[in-house]
């Protein structure tokens, strides 16, 4: 039996499956915790993948591996192959005034236009910018530029800092996909290419990228953009390293979505993702034209706030997820007009880094646990519902919502979603899907063709819209 293994290095930990390649059936799986916090030293990432991976059995049967992980994060490397400072995650905003100094420079239509983004605090290029402002000296020291997937990759394949790593630091052997490149905002999902005078523009300094004829080898460099079925190269024991990608896009692959599949994954953050043929622009920054994993393009919106809203509010009412679930489904929709607008971390879709949450049509009578509970579970997936009118606007045709990610399993999520949708929503059985997608590209670079394996959908629940949710939630957001 061959076997293959996908990682998906999130935010909250690490998760490893490893797969039969013949028929995509779970052997067995690991898993390891990250640490808290917006930024956090690479190693801790290391370490975890290491963990999960004894847990899930060790590399020794496996064939080949490929790593997905959280999108943007700023990873940069000195000369000598060491981490410079602790990576800058993804929901770390300080960067925003960094995003909004680069649209004035060169204009959000521009942006669209070159690289398929406008920036905002979560994309690396604004991080560069951050770095570049308020930590010159740190600035002046960057020799390579990597998002989290890029660097574990090149860590599993042996390189790193000497003394560290078999290989040592070669930073020309850094890579990346298409996937995760379209995050930065200076690499194009419509050129296949970086931008370099974007990326100068954003750390002050010139970039290449790793490998390039005739570039300046003083330049940063950054990651080589790997296609679908290419290899990254074999760790020193010999198991072949898949291209890896950004979350969405594992899980995308994960999923098998197809032209006509939007999916909503709610996790630390909520996603609404479509695979489309063509690459999409959007001027005003609310839909990102995102490369996917497999060749086509993956427009998304982002939240900050997504299933973290329902275990503060479950904390908060002194009850657990089942606790949570059971006050919420014995609530009417609308939650007796109480509105929770849930922009506990600030928000990215819309664009508001500093805003808080805050609860909206509380009287005597409206406020029970009952309708806090289920405000909740409403004023998180009405800031989806918004992400799926956002993608609709650039020329996405749903046929069905693929509602993923830990908190779908909640029966009170599942059902309210079908009442604030106005789509027919599918919850696939419980899966890593990101990691599956890991599973699905080592098994693709391995053997030159992409699997296709059966995904089990758990519950269809057809459309049942209550537009009340939606009505109260619009008039109470800012």
């Amino acid at each position: 039996m061959t076997l293959v293994a996908g990682v998906d290095s999130s935010t909250q930990s690490c998760k490893v499956v490893v797969r039969n390649l013949e028929t995509g059936g779970l052997v067995r799986s690991g898993r390891a915790a990250h640490p808290d916090g917006t930024e956090v030293d690479p190693a801790a990432w290391w370490s975890a993948l290491q963990e999960a991976l004894a847990d899930a059995g060790g590399l020794d049967d496996v064939d080949a591996i490929s790593i997905a992980g959280q999108q943007h994060g700023m990873v940069v490397l000195d000369a000598e192959g060491r981490v410079i400072r602790d990576a800058l995650l993804w929901n770390d905003t300080r960067s925003a005034q960094a995003a909004r100094d680069l649209i004035a420079e060169v204009g959000a239509e521009a942006y669209a236009e070159r690289v398929g983004v406008v920036p905002v605090a979560s994309f690396t290029a604004t991080k560069l910018r951050w770095l570049r402002d308020a930590e010159p000296a740190n600035a002046a020291r960057v020799a390579a530029v990597a998002l989290p997937h890029d660097w574990l990759t090149w860590r599993l394949l042996g390189y790193g800092p000497s003394g560290e790593s078999e290989l040592g630091p070669d930073l020309e052997a850094l890579t990346t996909d298409r996937s995760d490149a379209s995050g930065t905002a200076y690499w194009s999902a419509a050129t296949g290419a970086y931008d370099l005078d974007l990326f100068e523009r954003a750390l002050g300094r010139p970039g290449r990228e790793a490998g390039a004829a005739d570039a300046d080898t003083n330049a940063v460099v950054l990651p080589r953009v790997l296609g679908s079925a290419e290899s990254a190269g074999r760790t020193p024991s010999g198991v072949l390293v898949g291209p890896g990608a950004g979350d969405n896009a594992g899980a995308a692959l994960g999923l098998g979505a197809a032209e006509g599949d939007v999916v909503v994954s709610i996790g630390t953050s909520g996603t609404v993702f479509a695979v489309t043929d063509g690459p999409v622009s959007d001027a005003s920054g609310t839909v990102a034209g995102f490369a996917d994993a497999s060749g086509v393009s993956l427009p998304l919106i982002a939240t900050l706030n997504a299933a973290r809203v329902l275990g503060s509010i479950a904390g908060l009412l002194g009850v657990d997820h089942d606790g949570l679930a059971e006050l919420a489904l014995s609530a009417e929709p609308g939650s007796g007009g109480v509105v929770l607008v849930p922009y506990f971390e600030g928000e990215r879709t819309p664009n508001l880094p500093d805003a808080k949450a805050s609860i909206h049509g509380l009287t005597l009578a409206s406020t029970t646990p009952a309708n806090l509970a289920r405000a909740a579970i409403e004023g998180m997936l009405c800031g989806l519902a918004d992400g799926l009118d956002a993608v609709r606007s650039v020329g996405v045709k749903e046929r069905r919502i693929l509602l993923i990610g830990g908190a779908a399993q909640n029966p009170a999520v599942a059902q309210v979603a079908a009442q604030v949708f106005d789509a027919p929503v599918e919850v696939p059985a419980p899966g890593e899907y990101v990691a599956d997608g890991g599973a699905v590209q080592a098994a693709w670079a391995l053997t030159g063709s992409r699997p296709a394996w059966t995904v089990e959908t758990l519950t269809t629940l057809p459309v049942d819209t209550r537009p009340l949710i939606r009505t109260q939630y619009a008039a109470a957001r800012p």
